[in-house]
């Protein structure tokens, strides 16, 4: 349970940090009434008709100074590390070439017996 509410909590998170002009707009739906009648800059003037739109406006304009505030303040706190690394170079040493003939190996002797007896040892003939 925690764990899926830890879930929910984290998503919620992000959306809030990337929506948050729709956040404002539905808060301002749902408070508009209140905002008309307390809030609003134009509450004396009924005439205007205004319904707390001016408020919204600012609202509006001081999320989208704060998300150019945090952009800009995102950009400057990075560092640009570069990594610079001297080339390795492999060297090989250069082959040598051995003479076969006069390298010496010793000549294999195949010394071969077999006691197999052909006197005693008779295959069986096939019936065909």
């Amino acid at each position: 349970m925690l764990k899926r509410l830890t879930i929910w909590m984290l998503i919620f998170a992000v959306f809030a940090a990337n929506f948050s002009l729709v956040f404002v707009y539905v808060g301002f739906k749902f408070n508009q009434q209140y905002i008309a009648a307390n809030l609003c800059i134009n509450r004396f003037k009924p005439s205007l008709h205004c319904n707390g739109k001016c408020y919204f406006m600012r609202k509006i304009k001081q999320a989208e100074d704060n998300e150019k505030k945090q952009a800009a303040k995102d950009g400057s706190s990075r560092l640009e590390m570069s990594f610079i690394q001297q080339p390795f170079i492999i060297s090989f040493s250069e082959p040598v070439i051995i003479d076969t003939l006069s390298a010496g190996f010793p000549v294999f002797d195949y010394h071969y017996t077999s006691r197999y007896l052909s006197s005693i040892f008779k295959p069986p003939k096939s019936a065909a």
